[in-house]
């Protein structure tokens, strides 16, 4: 243990073992964070969930014809004899309706938001009140049929998507031509929505909705519009805007948000007529953000616990007095206290938040450590030191964690600058001990 080199590998040996509590640290953190999750999605599910609103569309029903082969027996009417013949019956087939897209599109999204808790947990859940105003060109339906097909007018639906209808509150309303439609929903299991009659329509025709939605995570449209423009604006302070498309103009503050786009039918590759399904890809919106994830902080910490681990040991290797080695039971004991950060962190910022959690187990750490050095290693003023730099470490890290686009750059930085001053101290330091192969080498020339 007198040997500089062999006390450099100990350390090194029990930095690599370090990884082993760093790892089991990391579990407990991704157990906790998939426990947060799956409660917030179970939250958000029972307000409404994500809500994607399509639409409107008009739903045109298409018939069609076909013909099958019919056997019938004919009477010869001079020698009465009977024969069979076999002949084509046309008759009236349903195909897939045409689906129509708006020309004008305009959505008004107003958004009042509040939190929702399930023990120490919590989501963001909004109420989103919803006016739509549409106009529809009828004559571009024909467009989409075949030569044998015709339209049904009179069982015109018009339809309008919705990522959930568990969201719909009292007193959604649809305004045709002719008045208010009465609304039922729809849906096959992986879509739905609401749809009303319209009945027969001709030229052009427009449309109005409103309704109010519960939901959670975000909130989207898609733009079906030839011209679609929308405007969503909210209490929530920190909206992620996401999606297709971004907004043409945005405003956040404290209070919260306001944001507008206008999308082109050129922008959406998407045919202004079409058959089946309605296409909702294309969506974009806002996303309720809640800033302040410390199960990915903390997952980041134990990630980086391990650069962290290796430069205290570093620090203790090289502060540690003459001729009274640190001991690795003594290094095992400083990793354990710096894993068990982690823990610390993560179990008290479910209570009282990031910051305050990460502030109070850095300084119990730290003077865990500091009063480690002083009594247990016997460091005499060079725990000063060691005190100075775990502060600077954990300063660092709290950069890492916080700033994410400059966490690579930190991390780097410190771990270029701790090898370069490790470089510098041990310059001079004979490696394999006073009497190493280099002095055995001399004593044997001189024989």
């Amino acid at each position: 243990m007198r040997s500089a080199g062999v006390r450099f590998f100990i350390v090194f040996v029990l930095t690599l073992l370090m990884v082993i509590p760093l790892w089991m640290v990391g579990g407990i953190v991704r157990e906790r964070s998939d426990y947060a999750e799956s409660t917030q999605r179970t939250i958000g599910r029972e307000w409404g969930g994500a809500q994607t609103v399509s639409g409107p569309v008009l739903v045109i029903p298409v018939e069609g014809i076909a013909y099958r082969l019919e056997t019938r027996e004919v009477v010869d009417r001079v020698t009465g004899d009977t024969t069979t013949e076999t002949i084509e019956t046309p008759y009236a087939v349903r195909r897939d309706p045409v689906i129509l897209r708006p020309e004008d599109l305009d959505i008004s999204v107003a958004t009042a938001s509040q939190i929702r808790s399930r023990g120490i947990f919590e989501v963001p859940v909004y109420t989103a009140e919803t006016e739509l105003a549409a106009s529809f060109d009828t004559t571009r339906a024909a467009t989409a049929l075949e030569a044998d097909e015709t339209l049904q007018w009179d069982a015109t639906v018009l339809r309008l998507g919705l990522s959930s209808n568990s969201g719909v509150r009292p007193g959604a309303e649809i305004k045709g031509p002719n008045g208010p439609l009465d609304l039922r929903p729809f849906g096959d299991g992986t879509s739905g929505g609401i749809e009303g009659d319209l009945g027969a329509v001709s030229g052009r025709v427009a449309v109005s909705a409103r309704l109010t939605l519960n939901g959670s995570s975000s909130f989207r449209v898609t733009p079906d519009g030839r011209t679609t423009r929308v405007t969503m604006s909210g209490d929530w302070p920190d909206p992620g805007f996401t999606g297709a498309f971004l907004p043409e103009t945005r405003t956040v503050t404290a209070e919260g948000f306001t944001a507008t786009w206008a999308v082109p039918h050129l922008a959406r590759a998407m045919p202004q007529v079409t058959r089946g399904d309605a296409n909702r890809a294309f969506g974009f919106g806002t996303d309720f953000v809640q800033l302040g994830d410390f199960y990915q902080k903390a997952w980041r910490a134990a990630r980086y616990g391990i650069l962290f681990i290796a430069l205290t040991f570093l620090c203790v290797l090289l502060t540690e007095r003459r001729g009274q080695p640190t001991h690795p039971v003594q290094y095992v004991l400083i990793g354990l206290a710096q894993s068990l950060f982690v823990l610390l962190m993560v179990a008290y910022a479910e209570q009282v938040g990031f910051a305050l959690a990460y502030g109070g187990a850095a300084a119990a750490t730290i003077a865990l450590l500091v009063m480690f050095g002083a009594i247990g290693l016997r460091l005499g003023r060079r725990t000063w030191v060691l005190g100075g730099l775990l502060m600077v470490l954990y300063a660092v890290l709290y950069l890492i964690l916080t700033a994410t686009d400059l966490a690579l750059l930190a991390g780097a930085t410190l771990a270029f600058l701790a090898l370069a001053a490790t470089m510098i101290v041990t310059r001079n330091e004979e490696w394999f001990g006073p009497k190493g192969p280099r002095d055995g080498f001399r004593r044997r020339t001189k024989d």
